[in-house]
């Protein structure tokens, strides 16, 4: 069990992230059966074949070999990400400037423990151009499994973000870390309070004012980082993750028989306020369609809009969620 103290500076000193070059060496991870496959399963059929095709390239195999369960991964291959919004290119550029010497120092305690890698594994791993070369199959991996998905894995993150920055600024550590995980607990306290991350193992920590990075991820469950350049990081399973297959999920006939097939999945895409924009990613639509869409199943009851700021937030109302929870599956 890990435990981390919270002070009174550590709301406002806490931060969101996200990481496109964890997101790929977390779905290596899953296909390759490193790390639980847990809700992702509609997405492991699909990514399968990709997957087979990808490794047949050694370096990308070398990926898949050093993204071990629950263990150490070198830090090179997923550097930090220095702001929420970093591309897969930036990071691409962190990774490829890495110092030859680092990188061999980060690999040999990656490996230690590991079984031996295949031939193939073993000359990317050991050759003088082992950061372009992984540097290359991170990309690779990332066109090949990420892409057909990331502007709904990206829309899935924005959601997460902002509900959950939302919660920490306006109401503190509770509300934020509620729905995180059933492993995470908050413990108040007059000074601040203590996070608990049951079973995972590390030390009690202390965030002394640093506050703690939130890092949101498709492909991975809870974890905690102490150790520097992931210090005080917390990944955990963005909400919303069953979007990734939304397309892939069976039809059913009643709903759409009554309202619409599109509208249909519209209203079944508002499981938190939306806005339009987001929707237009998550289902593929153009903005116009989307809003038309919207106006009928407003004018219908089902869904009701927020002003926050200057965005427009769309939700389902009530009665949109008993006739989403009235559906029989078929």
């Amino acid at each position: 069990m890990a435990w981390i103290e919270v002070g009174p500076g550590d709301v406002t000193a806490s931060r969101f992230a996200v990481s496109p070059l964890i997101e790929v060496t977390s779905a290596l991870g899953v296909l390759a059966g490193r790390l639980e496959v847990g809700p992702l399963d509609p997405w492991v059929r699909r990514a399968r074949p990709a997957f087979r095709a990808l490794m047949e390239d050694p370096s990308v195999r070398a990926l898949a070999y050093l993204r071990r369960r629950g263990g150490y991964m070198a830090d090179f291959v997923t550097p930090p990400p220095e702001r929420v919004h970093i591309t897969l290119d930036e990071q691409l550029a962190q990774v490829r400037a890495t110092p030859l010497e680092l990188a061999r120092y980060e690999l040999a305690q990656n490996r230690a423990g590991l079984p031996a890698p295949d031939a193939g594994v073993r000359t990317v791993l050991d050759s003088p151009d082992v950061v372009p070369l992984l540097a290359t199959a991170l990309g690779r991996a990332f066109a090949a499994l990420i892409a057909p998905d990331w502007p709904t894995i990206r829309t899935i993150f924005e959601r997460d973000l902002l509900y959950r920055a939302g919660r920490l600024a306006v109401y503190g550590w509770a509300e934020a870390l509620a729905g995180l995980s059933p492993r995470v607990h908050w413990h108040p306290s007059e000074t601040g309070g203590m996070i608990e991350l049951a079973a995972l193992d590390g030390p009690r920590t202390s965030l002394n004012g640093a506050g703690l990075l939130f890092l949101p991820s498709v492909f991975t469950d809870l974890g905690y980082s102490t150790e520097p350049p992931w210090q005080n990081t917390l990944s955990y399973r963005a909400r919303g993750v069953a979007a990734l297959w939304f397309r892939d999920a069976p039809p059913n006939d009643g709903l759409p028989k009554l309202i619409g097939r599109t509208r249909a999945d519209v209203l079944r895409a508002l499981d938190e306020p939306t806005t339009t924009t987001r929707l237009t990613a998550l289902l593929n639509m153009s903005l116009g369609n989307v809003g038309d869409h919207l106006a009928v199943l407003r004018d219908c009851g089902l869904v009701a809009r927020d002003r926050y700021g200057r965005a427009v937030l769309y939700r389902r109302t009530e009665l949109g969620d008993a006739l989403l929870n009235s559906e029989v599956p078929p």
